[in-house]
């Protein structure tokens, strides 16, 4: 459940993530290997001038079919790499893997919001309403900081000073992960600026097949822009029931974990994959915000003896954070009518849009703001909630 690289828990994580569409190297290698399978046959039965004609008909057959696809793709480009959107396609949305950086070129917007599944539910059109922001979501599920790094070197490199604000999610237990290590491994070809390496995604079947024509034959999948990565979850799951139903609370450890035993993997993280963006920057503000998890979440601390320690990490990353002119920190943990509500939850991590909207007007009006002034006592006063709270009453009644 609880663990050192992020929050688990996220059942439609699969669909939403993507893994990366597969590339062509199999398929293209069986294709060429039937062809020089046959070819013996077809020049035995005929002459060798026959078999020159034939082959030289079938190789322009070919690459003329090869030049329509990537034509087509090139046309409707629906991972982004060439153009931006166009506005009569219904473009299906759903692998942030893939279809992130492209966006991340493309698309017009100032402001972006980054993160993990936490940032699921959020409707870009809120950040419009509340601040006045053109937000693009360019989210990965279970980020590690090296996923931020990515989407965020290509953000930069493409919108320079435009970009007024970045919105990052932080889930503290993801920035334990190894500098280099991402979540999934990533397609390298619609990351990289090399034309060659743009073969794999314009003559791709899953790109033809899942991206182009299935759109079009179904175009009931068309995303709705503004809530890119939604889950799947109707209001009809959040319910405490519902939460308690599926979680299952972490083995108790036998030692107290060390208060500094984090510190080292957030001090690299933040060094190698954040800081230098922030640094860079100055004319962009960044805010990272603590997600409100459930008090499930202290729970399995607590039984895990890591509250020191994640204390320690928050207060450590804050410190650092703080620093910086053009930096701001919200931390949505110890909200208790939030936190201690399983209504507000489909699982015991992940919370409902009326939360993220609440977070989204935070961010405008300052509440929950830590403050280098602040922050002392906003985390003791977390640590406190975690520390006392009845745990047990917790299942009194699933249907409060």
């Amino acid at each position: 459940m609880l663990h050192r690289y992020g929050i688990t828990g996220y059942r439609c994580e699969r669909k939403v993530t993507g893994h990366g569409v597969n590339s062509n190297e199999g398929t293209f290698k069986r294709l060429i290997d039937a062809v020089f399978r046959v070819l013996p046959g077809i020049c035995g039965s005929m002459g060798m001038k026959s078999c020159k004609k034939w082959l030289l008909l079938f190789g322009g057959i070919l690459l003329a079919g090869l030049a329509a696809i990537a034509a087509l793709v090139i046309y409707v480009d629906p991972f982004f790499q060439y153009h931006k959107p166009l506005s009569f396609f219904p473009y299906k949305v759903d692998n942030q893997l893939s279809q992130n950086p492209g966006m991340a070129r493309q698309l017009d917007y100032d402001s972006v919001l980054l993160g993990s599944s936490m940032t699921a539910s959020f409707d870009t059109d809120w950040f419009t309403e509340i601040s006045g922001l053109h937000t693009v979501k360019l989210s990965y599920n279970g980020a590690f900081p090296r996923d931020e790094s990515n989407i965020m070197d290509i953000i930069f490199e493409t919108k320079g000073d435009s970009v007024k604000k970045i919105f990052m999610a932080v889930d503290q237990g993801a920035f334990s992960a190894d500098t280099q290590a991402t979540k999934y491994p990533i397609p390298e070809y619609l990351y990289d600026k090399n034309p060659f390496n743009k073969v794999q995604y314009l003559l791709n079947k899953d790109v033809l097949l899942n991206y182009i024509l299935k759109p079009l034959v179904d175009p009931t999948e068309k995303t709705d822009w503004t809530q890119l990565y939604k889950p799947w979850w109707t209001d009809q799951y959040y319910t405490k029931a519902n939460v308690l139903m599926y979680y299952v609370p972490a083995e108790e450890a036998e030692q107290e974990m060390e208060a500094d035993a984090f510190v080292d993997g957030i001090q690299a993280n933040l060094e190698v994959n954040i800081l230098p963006f922030v640094e860079a920057h100055p004319e962009t503000e960044f805010i990272f915000w603590y997600p409100p998890y459930s008090i499930l979440y202290w729970n399995d601390v607590m039984r895990q003896k890591e509250l020191d320690a994640v204390i320690r990490e928050l207060e450590y990353m804050t410190e650092q954070l703080l620093v910086y002119d053009n930096v701001r920190v919200f931390c949505f943990q110890n909200n208790r009518d939030i936190v201690c509500n399983l209504n507000n939850y489909a699982d015991y991590t992940h919370y409902h849009a009326d939360v993220c909207r609440y977070i989204v007007e935070s961010f405008e009006n300052g509440e929950n703001e830590l403050t280098l002034e602040n922050y002392e006592a906003v985390l003791a006063d977390l640590r406190e909630l975690a520390l006392t709270y009845d745990y047990e009453a917790i299942y009194d009644n699933w249907y409060d």
